[in-house]
């Protein structure tokens, strides 16, 4: 695996620093996070990214993308990350559109499922959000109950989904459905579009620990809700094979956003520990080895996120993935821990200034999101070291 970049690919990085030096927004999104000002934010930016040829750089370009390399997709994540503060918020807001949903229909999707959606992702138009967990059944995916009737040429859905992010200004969700309750459990669900201006879906929004103003999660209920067959995905009763397809992408080229989040903070905390402790000081403190283990880690992580890209040219995303999941997760609490500890309690008083409380606290939620930790030891040791069950 040769991980040089060549002249072209140093070129193409310096004309995306200089585009991103231009265009980058210089404000943050809107203060009530994740609520309608915020969508709107994220969208602009997209359809910015669009208009200027920088959205979907490894896209085909039957549905707007530039056809390039893997490699070119994350020299320009890498550059959007690095531009500002801001500029890769948009990518966080619309995470599930864009890494989530658009490389599942790229794969797995009908022609016509392609040529309706991805373009509408890709121009900033939509918003999608998931629809896979589900009250009492934790990370126990399999187990789903929600209910699809095939009725006609229509699934009617019957259900309740939990911790969906930022359902209330989503225009569209990927559903996994039960659509034969007969079946072995990873048998008889299907993946699908799911309309949420559907008639019959209630949200209600569920509170989290970093403040009033981020409503972030969902409950989503489905009363008889009616979704086109023609908008299943892969097949019917084949959602949990997709399924793996889409948790495949977010666990390894889709991490790639959250390695580079880690690498631009690892430096912002170096920063401020020197402006705060000095630079003498941590050079021989114990504060000062644990940055720079930290920083260490956080570079093993782009390592396994370039592996994740050069395998990505070949295959969709295998076990292995959840490998960088399990460890960038982690990685992330004990960054944050450290920022929280660097800055004391000081910590309380930035919440609305400084992001490193919010980043704090939603830390807690990294090793439950996407499969807990113990479920990405389990595919560790069962898929990728052939362990016993």
């Amino acid at each position: 695996m040769d991980l040089t970049f060549t002249p072209e690919d140093e070129h193409f990085r310096s004309e995306a620093r200089e585009w991103l030096s231009a265009n980058a927004p210089k404000t943050p999104p809107p203060p009530e996070h994740d609520g309608p000002g915020c969508r709107r934010w994220a969208l602009e930016w997209q359809q910015r990214q669009y208009e200027g040829g920088w959205a979907g750089v490894a896209w085909p370009t039957e549905y707007g993308g530039r056809g390039l390399s893997a490699i070119h997709q994350l020299i320009w994540q890498e550059e959007l990350y690095r531009a500002n503060p801001y500029a890769g918020d948009g990518h966080d807001i619309l995470f599930v559109t864009l890494s989530h949903a658009a490389p599942t229909l790229i794969q797995r999707g009908t022609e016509a499922q392609k040529t309706y959606h991805l373009p509408r992702m890709l121009r900033g138009e939509v918003l999608w959000c998931q629809g896979f967990s589900e009250p009492n059944n934790g990370s126990d995916l399999a187990g789903l109950r929600t209910r699809a009737v095939v009725d006609g040429d229509d699934l009617v859905v019957t259900g309740a989904k939990i911790w969906t992010s930022n359902a209330h200004i989503a225009d569209w969700q990927e559903l996994l459905v039960r659509t034969d309750p007969d079946a072995p459990k990873h048998k008889g669900i299907s993946w699908v579009i799911c309309d949420m201006r559907s008639p019959g879906l209630e949200l209600r929004p569920i509170m989290v620990m970093t403040g009033p103003a981020h409503h972030h999660f969902n409950e989503v209920f489905y009363n008889e809700v009616r979704i086109p067959l023609a908008n299943v995905v892969g097949g019917l009763n084949n959602g949990w094979d997709v399924a793996m397809t889409t948790l495949g992408f977010e666990r390894s080229t889709a991490g790639i956003s959250r390695q580079l989040v880690l690498s631009v903070a690892i430096e912002r905390l170096i920063a401020m520990a020197r402006r705060r402790h000095g630079a003498a000081r941590l050079s021989n403190d114990p504060l000062g080895a644990q940055l720079a283990q930290l920083r260490a880690e956080i570079a093993a992580v782009r390592a396994m996120a370039l592996m994740a890209i050069s395998r990505s040219a070949t295959r969709a995303p295998g076990a292995e993935s959840s490998l960088a999941r399990a460890f960038t997760s982690e990685l992330h609490q004990r960054l944050m821990r450290v920022a929280v500890e660097i800055i004391g309690p000081d910590a309380m008083e930035l919440h609305d200034e400084d992001p490193w409380l919010h980043q704090y606290l939603r830390s807690y939620s990294n090793t439950i999101a996407a499969g807990t930790s113990d479920i990405q030891r389990n595919i560790i040791g069962e898929r990728v070291l052939g362990l016993p069950r």
